[in-house]
């Protein structure tokens, strides 16, 4: 037992854990060691896949189980494992090829749990997933690409930054907007979508959430508190669901919740220092 051990912290990856550069900030690392060395209970809540949050997992500090794919799966690092899979119910190939059809200017892949497979590339897709340290492929026949947990539909690739996603034209993200209510239109209830920045669109299975995920692990390991922290829209339901929720004064949410510092200044650690002990002498 410690002074954190009623709390869980799940955080957004890109643009809150980490900085605008995609590095983790330093203070943040050292925040969450304190934090877990105190009871706490500290994961990475994020729309990444296995392959695409793989090379950050020995970097991260976690006593729980990533909460990936925007809730569609738990990775537990000790066991190398996806857990709690919540796959799309609908027909993989038919599904992508309808997509593909209605958008040939987007982007289309799968996200595996082995890899991301690109069926239409728009731009340099296979720079963005280099740069990322992401298993990648085109698709292929023959290939199989495990459960169909989630697939994504992003604009013109120019930049192999993450960045790139949050940049770009007004017709642009009009593009995207438009992809966006006919996804919802065309599949209905069989799915979940998300905007993790203005030129990309996830697809996922309906209910999945990162409230969802996140308060499954809540009641999970028996955590009487639930602090989330984010910066996007794909944030929305975590923070929008937790029972106390903050965001990086530079977040695309930032004007709805709580803010701490800037992504780049530690915006993780001014939870854990500032915010938190705030939220327990609420609750002795």
């Amino acid at each position: 037992m410690g002074i954190y051990s009623d709390v869980l912290l799940t955080v957004d990856f890109d643009r809150t854990l980490t900085g605008l550069d995609g590095q983790i900030p330093e203070r943040n690392l050292e925040a969450i060691r304190y934090f877990m060395d105190n009871g706490g209970v500290f994961t990475v809540n994020t729309g990444r896949s296995v392959p695409m949050f793989r090379p950050h997992m020995d970097r991260v500090p976690t006593n729980a189980p990533f909460l990936l794919y925007n809730g569609s799966g738990a990775y537990n690092y000790e066991k190398r494992e996806l857990e709690l899979l919540r796959p799309i119910p609908l027909p993989m190939m038919e599904t992508i090829q309808e997509c593909m059809a209605r958008f040939p200017d987007l982007n289309l892949e799968v996200q595996g749990l082995d890899a991301h497979y690109c069926f239409q590339e728009v731009g340099d897709w296979d720079a963005f997933c280099a740069y990322q340290g992401c298993t990648y492929a085109h698709a292929a026949e023959g290939t199989d690409y495990g459960p169909f947990l989630k697939f994504a539909m992003c604009g013109k690739l120019t930049k192999p930054t993450v960045a790139s996603l949050f940049e770009g034209t007004a017709e642009e993200f009009a593009r995207l907007d438009e992809a966006e209510a006919w996804l919802k239109e065309r599949f209905g209830d069989a799915i979940e979508v998300f905007r993790a920045g203005p030129r990309i669109v996830d697809i996922h299975a309906h209910g999945v959430s990162k409230c969802r995920a996140a308060r499954d692990l809540q009641a999970k390991l028996g955590r009487k508190i639930l602090v989330c922290v984010g910066d996007a829209e794909n944030d929305m339901t975590m923070l929008e669901g937790a029972d106390y929720a903050f965001c990086p004064a530079d977040g695309v949410v930032a004007d709805r919740f709580d803010n701490v510092c800037n992504c780049d200044d530690g915006a993780v650690a001014d939870v854990i220092y500032k915010k938190i002990p705030e939220i327990l002498a609420l609750h002795p």
